[in-house]
């Protein structure tokens, strides 16, 4: 990061000491957007819940839940802060959505507010619906939690049409049950058709810009989220998660400049937080975004500056992912095989990001000439695939087994067998063509599809290269190796 930039970037960054006590939470905005949710509780309360509100709606959930506390703690009676505080257990666009160590304590606070019992029927719906995440039956699955929630998050809007709280919420109820498999993206669009018409109302909430942000993060609905991306940094200009929002769009329509300035900006708002995973987040984005436009040097920088950070969680998922992915990317990105080769998948992370470095040390060994050793990644890949898949975890599990293909098609590739090498590929594209990303990331490393392409000029298919970048740009526009790839087409067909 240049110095005028990280000023600039500091200067939108909170100098408050308080911070993100939960993986996912992004640290205390100090402009919060305007947010009006009238409850029954003490009149002298109602700002503060407002306020806590607001934070919630940024996803600043360990501050949200100390300042539901607070409220609680000035009106006793007041059983919408009990609400508010299990709320912030309830992370619904993230995996997973009700994280196991803060179970419980949600569970303890539900209860309370069931126990209190607010006199006004409408919240009262809040704290029903509440109860639905946090049922005590030990049987029921994450999914059937959520999905009883969302029902009854619609029986309250219908009941209060009035109520904007209770449609925001009730839209982000819609995307904790979005599928990853749906191309049609059913959920979000019904989101999007409830958040639209209040945006236009309600322009400085922040849960409608940053959920439409969220509900538009593919890409055939991202162009749709573009006024919600532009607006989202201004509503919380403090907050590094609503200066890193916009980026999600930004990534999806190839517009790299934009997604710098929004992670530079929220690197140093989420460093300034003391927040590593909101930090090392933004800096995966910045890596991603650099490589596109050929800041190289940039780029490595960045991966620098990570490397430098003391003792990163890597058994914490969104910091593992990123310290793991930046260097990765910027090897493979790069063409720089014997560097892939040598890289060493993390001994403590999730499986599912140890999986990115095997995957890159079987892309490089195969790319360098070791079709056998790369074979033998390519397997490791397999068992890791297998262990996923039987813990649960079908999203990741699809995934590892599409890095799987990706590395046996460049061995056989490699090994002669280019039939073979076209076959795996092709069909890692289509897998890969099926499911959505998680926003945990900007995207593949290098899409399957780009790979094709890349695959297809080594075997002197220039027509079928190109059609696969072009295929591989429609779903990531501005991606670098397309753009060079159809180049590199376009040339090898010239007489």
């Amino acid at each position: 990061m240049t110095g005028s930039l990280r000023v600039f970037a500091l200067t939108l960054a909170l100098t408050s000491t308080a911070w993100a006590h939960d993986m996912h939470d992004h640290g205390v905005p100090e402009k919060l957007g305007t947010v009006s949710f009238p409850v029954s509780c003490a009149a002298a309360v109602q700002p503060s819940f407002n306020r806590a509100v607001a934070l919630l709606h940024s996803f600043a959930y360990g501050a949200a839940a100390q300042a539901f506390h607070e409220v609680a703690a000035k009106d006793p009676t007041c059983a919408m802060a009990h609400w508010g505080m299990a709320m912030t257990a309830f992370h619904p666009v993230w995996a997973p959505a009700l994280p196991a160590d803060s179970f419980a304590g949600a569970q303890r606070e539900a209860l309370e507010a069931t126990r209190l019992a607010p006199p006004s029927p409408r919240e009262q719906q809040y704290i029903h619906a509440l109860g639905l995440l946090f049922q005590p039956d030990k049987d029921l699955k994450p999914a059937q939690r959520t999905q009883a929630y969302e029902q009854a998050m619609a029986q309250l809007a219908r009941a209060n049409p009035n109520d904007v709280e209770a449609h925001v919420f009730y839209a982000l109820a819609l995307l904790s049950n979005a599928s990853m498999t749906d191309r049609t993206h059913a959920k979000q669009k019904e989101a999007i058709a409830i958040l639209d018409p209040l945006f236009r109302q309600y322009p400085d909430h922040p849960g409608i810009a940053h959920y439409l942000i969220h509900a538009s993060d593919s890409a055939e609905l991202a162009a749709s989220g573009l006024p919600a991306a532009r607006k989202y940094a201004s509503i919380a200009p403090s907050a590094p998660h609503a200066l890193h929002m916009p980026s999600h769009i930004f990534t999806r329509l190839g517009l790299w400049d934009d997604s710098i300035r929004s992670n530079l900006a929220s690197e140093a708002a989420a460093k300034a937080h003391d927040d590593v995973m909101g930090e090392l987040h933004a800096m995966d984005y910045l890596v991603y975004a650099y490589l596109q436009t050929g800041r190289d040097k940039e780029a490595r920088q960045v991966i620098a500056d990570m490397k430098a950070l003391a003792d990163p969680d890597m058994s914490d998922f969104a910091i593992a992912y990123a310290a793991t992915a930046m260097p990765v990317r910027e090897a493979v990105e790069q063409g720089r095989w014997n560097d892939a080769a040598a890289i060493v998948p993390p001994k403590t992370a999730p499986p599912s990001v140890v999986a990115i470095g095997v995957w890159a040390r079987g892309i490089g060994l195969a790319r360098t000439g070791h079709p056998a050793e790369a074979r033998a990644e390519a397997h490791r890949l397999d068992q890791i695939e297998a262990t996923l898949r039987t813990s649960g975890d079908e999203y990741w599990s699809t995934q590892t087994g599409i890095l799987a293909s990706e590395v046996k098609a460049w061995a056989a590739q490699t090994a002669g067998d280019t039939s073979a090498a076209v076959a795996l590929l092709t069909d890692a594209a289509e897998r890969e063509d099926r499911v959505e990303k998680r926003p945990v990331t900007p995207g593949p490393v290098v899409p399957a599809r780009e790979q094709l392409g890349d695959l297809l000029l080594l075997q002197k298919q220039p027509a079928a290269a190109r059609s696969a970048f072009e295929n591989a740009l429609a779903q990531a526009p501005g991606r670098a190796g397309s753009l060079r790839g159809i180049k590199a087409a376009d040339a090898m067909q010239r007489p």
